[in-house]
This record gives structure tokens, sequence and C-alpha cells, in this order.
């Protein structure tokens, strides 16, 4: 652990403690001033409201620790997402990896290339699954209208004709959505 998260977390007990009597002080507050008086039936305002005055000031302290534990702690929390939000996707590869680890070994063993290729063609059909089991999808461009939300634009062919006239020629480099949200456009040729 790091100092820091130490220092936090005993700073989070402190605070957690101070609550603790303070909400201790609120409950003998309370009792105190529901206890009848034997000298005095009717209390005095002033002490009255004083009283009341005391221990909205408890509950207030209660509060604003309670919120300032609550505080440091979705801190803490967002801090650990950030650091560890990618464990998902790295696990959903790690077995790809040790595919290409066994693909490499067994390279040598054989001289077919079209053993090599069918291994090459199962594992990269591996990844696109999990990458679609992590919301990964290829943006469409066969036969597509040209689309500035998920095409870029790399070239213009011309003479291509009406019935192709701003629509996807060809693809150059694939696109990606991850949830429905770009993560690289698809450069594509469109026609003129």
């Amino acid at each position: 652990m790091k100092e820091e998260d130490i220092k936090n977390m005993e700073e989070e007990e402190t605070l957690d403690q101070q609550a603790e009597n303070d909400d201790t002080v609120v409950s003998n507050s309370v009792t105190d001033s529901e206890a009848p008086e034997s000298e005095d039936k009717e209390q005095d305002p002033l002490e009255k409201a004083l009283a009341e005055i005391e221990q909205l000031k408890t509950q207030m302290l209660y509060k604003t620790a309670e919120f300032d534990n609550y505080r440091k702690r979705t801190l803490k929390e967002k801090a650990e997402l950030i650091l560890n939000g990618g464990e998902k996707a790295v696990s959903a590869i790690l077995p790809i990896i040790d595919d290409m680890e066994r693909a490499i070994e067994n390279g040598d063993k054989t001289d077919d290339p079209a053993v090599l290729r069918e291994g090459m063609e199962l594992i990269y059909n591996k990844f696109v699954k999990a990458l679609e089991g992590l919301g990964v999808k290829e943006i469409e461009t066969q036969d597509a209208d040209f689309n500035t939300d998920v095409h870029e634009a790399v070239a213009m062919v011309p003479g291509m004709g009406d019935d192709k006239k701003g629509k996807v020629i060809d693809c150059l480099q694939k696109g990606y959505q991850l949830n429905d949200k770009v993560i690289r456009h698809a450069k594509v040729a469109v026609g003129q």
C-alpha cells in the first residue's frame, strides 16, 4: 500500500470516530433536553434555543464527516476503476496470446503454408470474437452510403457512374465502434 492510501484510511477512521462521538453527544443532548427539570417546569427559551443550536451543530458536523468519508471513498473507487478498468479486456486477450505462442512454436514443425494460414485464420477469428464480446464491432463499408459519422474519405474516385455516387467504393482501413461509439473511423474511397 502506498503511504497516501494509508494516510487516507487513517483520516477516514478518525472522521468515523469523530462522527460516532458526535452521535453520542447528540443522543446525550436529546436525553438531557427531554429530561424534565424538577425545579423549573418551564425551560428558559434562550437555553432551549442554545441547546437546539448545539444539537444542530453536532448534526452538521456528523453529516459533514459522513459526506467527506463518502467523497474520499468514491474518489478511491474511481482511481481503482481507472487503474484496473482494462482488466476485462486483457483477460479476454490473454488466451489469444497463448494461441499465438503455440502457433509460433509449432510453425517450425511444418513447411506447409496452408496449415500455417489456417492456424492464423483460427486465431484471427478467435480474436474478433473476443473483441465482439467486449462490445467492439467493425463498421460496415461494403456497398454502404458514405457517412461522415463513421467513415473518413481519403480518396474520391471519379467516373464511377450515378449509381456509385456518394457510395463507398473501397475500404482502405477498417473502422471500429465500441458500444456504438466510433473508436476508429473507416478510411474509405468514395465515388464521385
